[in-house]
């Protein structure tokens, strides 16, 4: 489960999540990448076509690994046709976004028995199937209980989720959000991560150490960025640039994260590399990239 305020930004969250996973690259917590993986992604309130794939593509997802069912087709939590899907497409993950919208006819989301019913069915499949499921749910207004309480709907659905996150502003930058886990039935308690919805940037992975740990500014994230790659030989410019936007770092942020870590930029050919010079290197040479 993931679930949160509406505007808090769920859905764009797991946007990013699912673009990081569809190429393998590193995820928000430092887990290196794996294997990309294929992915359905269900959302009923933003058409695929002129807005998801859009933000997808802005996100450097690899638009092959995902997949939409028509929202047409009537897809719910409980459709006989996701086990079919999930194989055929050897799916690993699958998103729901929001849960509210794939309820089957005839059943409610207060209703403790049937809720269960479906969630069980959709855990069956999950499993037999070997594919994560992302259920993203809205909060109830009432503000005063504990967040795990406030999902919409039967406690049952967050009772039979086996990790649920919860979504919030940082109280002293809104533009800051949280991702905290408030329930985990499969190991150690995850640490915070961070993400910035900024006016100016846009989507901002941020890096968080976790608990009341303050955590590195996005310069500070993007020098360690451009240390790692350029530490193991000249990086061409334009694919080093490409990587950090896929991690959320604006051009702008990785010129001056450039500028203060002293790396020198040279042309060969049609193209700029960024290096690193060391002390005995003589770099009067270089000149400013282009």
């Amino acid at each position: 489960m993931l679930q949160g305020d509406p505007g808090d930004g769920k859905s764009t969250f797991m946007i990013e999540l699912a673009a990081l996973l569809s190429t393998g690259r590193t995820l928000p917590d430092g887990t290196k990448g794996k294997k990309p993986i294929n992915i359905i992604y269900q959302c009923s309130e933003d058409n695929p076509e002129d807005t998801i794939k859009p933000r997808l593509q802005q996100a450097q997802a690899d638009s092959d690994r995902i997949f939409f069912f028509s929202n047409g087709d009537g897809l719910t939590l409980d459709d006989d046709r996701l086990e079919d899907a999930i194989t055929k497409l050897d799916v690993k993950l699958i998103i729901f976004d929001p849960i509210q919208s794939f309820i089957p006819a005839g059943s409610d989301m207060l209703n403790a028995v049937k809720m269960r019913t479906v969630m069980s069915k959709l855990a069956k499949t999950a499993e037999k199937c070997k594919c994560a499921v992302v259920l993203i749910g809205h909060l109830t207004k009432d503000a005063s209980g504990k967040s795990i309480y406030r999902m919409l709907g039967s406690i049952d659905i967050v009772a039979l989720a086996r990790s649920v996150l919860m979504i919030s502003r940082n109280a002293d930058n809104p533009e800051i959000r949280v991702v905290s886990q408030i329930k985990n039935n499969l190991g150690p308690q995850g640490v915070n991560i961070y993400f910035e919805l900024s006016k100016k940037d846009g989507f901002i992975w941020r890096s968080g150490a976790g608990g009341k740990k303050a955590f590195p500014t996005v310069l500070e994230h993007a020098k360690q960025v451009i240390l790692k790659m350029i530490r193991e030989g000249d990086v061409k410019a334009t694919t080093a640039l490409a990587e950090m936007k896929s991690l959320g770092i604006s051009e702008r942020t990785a010129r001056t994260a450039l500028k203060e870590l002293n790396v020198k930029s040279y042309r060969n050919g049609n193209a700029w590399y960024w290096h690193l010079p060391s002390a005995k290197d003589d770099m009067n040479t270089s000149h400013k990239e282009e």
